[in-house]
């Protein structure tokens, strides 16, 4: 339940911030929902081999490269669902710092990360 919860929130937060921010693009609530399941398959499966790889640059930034790992991730969505897309690095960066801020807010404040 938890966890149709948290995707449902990223879902609808994804949806509100390509309303706001430009170079971010959603046909539809369906597709936020793809997204969501996505961005959540590749943190899980993908994600973790990409901090080991770049385990040293992340070190010397001292944890500022995971943002660019980050980034990475949201760009891997836009190659896997249609219907998505994010149109430069920086507007990805952009989107996934919002995107995590806002998550941590709202699972916060309804009590989604417990």
């Amino acid at each position: 339940m938890k966890l149709l919860f948290r995707i449902l929130i990223t879902s609808i937060l994804v949806l509100v911030i390509a309303h706001f921010m430009s170079g971010v693009h959603v046909a539809n609530f369906a597709t936020a929902l793809i997204v969501a399941v996505v961005l959540g398959l590749l943190n899980i499966f993908i994600k973790p081999i990409l901090v080991i790889l770049t385990l040293p640059v992340t070190l010397i930034t001292l944890g500022l490269f995971l943002l660019v790992i980050n980034a990475i991730m949201i760009l891997l969505c836009t190659k896997i669902v249609g219907g998505f897309e994010v149109d430069t690095f920086w507007t990805a960066l952009l989107f996934s710092i919002i995107l995590s801020v806002l998550q941590s807010i709202v699972l916060s404040i309804t009590g989604g990360d417990k």
